[in-house]
């Protein structure tokens, strides 16, 4: 089977990160599978890559605070590198000869960028099942109704997609209700679970170790994701763990983020030299064992991160981002039934009120077990199951080139 996956992303790494986790998996559990990642991460490269899967890379595009795009790196106009990047998926759809096609989140894609290859694949592919992927929540219903309405999404899905995957529950959130799903498309839905992530590959002691954590010590980590927006949660951690230090002993582990400004994460490293036991680091490629390593975690609210604490069982701190859109302030929101979640909004965010924050967390950290929770994390074998049903019997037949040029079909 050649699976083809879709996945852009213009801020952060939530979206490849979440999407290389489903890969992984179905490699690992679908015989004879071959996957194919298109992405325009800029960080897609740092990632283990497994044998069977690969990846084309997209120019990169950026989206500012205010969700305005941009270009990150070429002397080009948005036009031109949406236009190249257009292009590109097109030529990949027509030379892979994808049998099962995920696009995630957006239905037609950055800037409508998927269009020109969905309508492709229903006119010469008719055996290819598309099936969207929608993370749990996408912003707030009255940002994301008028948007889907005003590009067509909801159209888009009905007219190109065989089912919807949505990464979480109806209980926490119900995009049909919510979102106003026509009732065609309810149809197509599927609550598939959350992500529940790789247990850590390294042993709690290890990691403690390795980082100088004596026994009697606590270890409080911070992570805000890429952390290109993170700057003011790092500040206020930098602060609050230095004010904790005087009152029980605890050691810090803060990772930047590979797209922390470099004066931001010069600023930071700066503010934590006048505090012993924070150590400041750019990246860790196993956040799993070194967030199990941890007594207490500080974090956004973004999806992975959320699905990695609730896989753990771990006490967090969690700040979640507010803008450009309201994702993880729902999460965080709808996730208080979770035991060990504590939340800060970030205009309430000050280094003391983070410090008691710590201590509490600390505190029953010791005093009580690891909490299991209830929130139902079987997305990857539910993905796995529908995937593994779907027969490619013929489908070699109808892998042949299309007689029209790629150049004639983007429009």
């Amino acid at each position: 089977m050649r699976l083809m996956v879709y996945s852009h992303d213009t801020f952060g790494l939530g979206n490849i990160r979440r999407m290389l986790a489903i890969c992984a998996h179905l490699h690992a559990s679908i015989p004879d599978l071959s996957v194919l990642i298109i992405s325009g991460s800029p960080m897609l490269q740092s990632f283990r890559v497994l044998q069977g899967i690969d990846y084309i890379k997209l120019p990169c595009l950026k989206r500012s605070e205010s969700g305005d795009l941009g270009v990150r790196f070429l002397d080009l106009e948005v036009e031109q590198i949406v236009r190249l990047r257009r292009e590109l998926i097109l030529s990949t759809v027509v030379s892979f000869q994808p049998d099962v096609v995920l696009v995630d989140k957006k239905p037609d894609g950055l800037a409508g960028e998927m269009e020109p290859s969905l309508r492709y694949i229903k006119c010469n592919l008719p055996q290819t099942r598309i099936l969207l992927v929608l993370r749990d929540i996408l912003d707030a219903p009255a940002t994301t109704i008028p948007a889907w309405t005003r590009r067509g999404c909801y159209n888009t899905v009905q007219w190109y997609y065989d089912d919807v995957l949505v990464l979480g529950t109806r209980q926490i959130f119900d995009v049909c209700a919510e979102y106003h799903f026509p009732e065609a498309l309810c149809r197509k839905v599927h609550f598939c679970g959350y992500v529940a992530r790789e247990l850590p590959s390294r042993s709690r002691n290890e990691i403690r170790q390795q980082l100088g954590v004596a026994e009697a010590e606590n270890l409080v980590m911070v992570t805000t994701g890429g952390g290109e927006d993170g700057f003011h949660i790092l500040a206020a951690s930098v602060a609050a763990l230095k004010e904790v230090s005087g009152k029980c002993r605890v050691k810090g582990l803060v990772v930047a983020g590979p797209e922390l400004a470099p004066e931001q994460a010069r600023n930071i490293r700066a503010a934590a030299q006048s505090c012993a036991g924070v150590r400041v680091v750019e990246f860790v490629d196993d956040m799993m064992s070194h967030m199990n390593a941890a007594d207490t975690v500080i974090s956004m609210a973004g999806y992975n991160t959320i699905c990695e604490l609730l896989t753990l069982g771990k006490r967090s701190i969690v700040i979640p981002r507010v803008k450009p859109v309201e994702e993880q302030k729902i999460r965080a929101e709808r996730m208080a039934k979770v035991p060990f979640f504590r939340s800060i909004l970030p205009d309430a965010l000050t280094p003391s009120l983070l410090a008691n924050r710590i201590i509490e967390q600390l505190q029953a950290a010791k005093s009580t077990a690891q909490i299991a929770s209830s929130i139902d994390l079987g997305a990857l074998p539910r993905i796995s199951a529908m995937l593994s049903e779907i027969t490619v019997t013929g489908l070699s037949g109808a892998r042949g080139l299309a007689s029209k040029p790629v150049s004639e079909m983007v429009s």
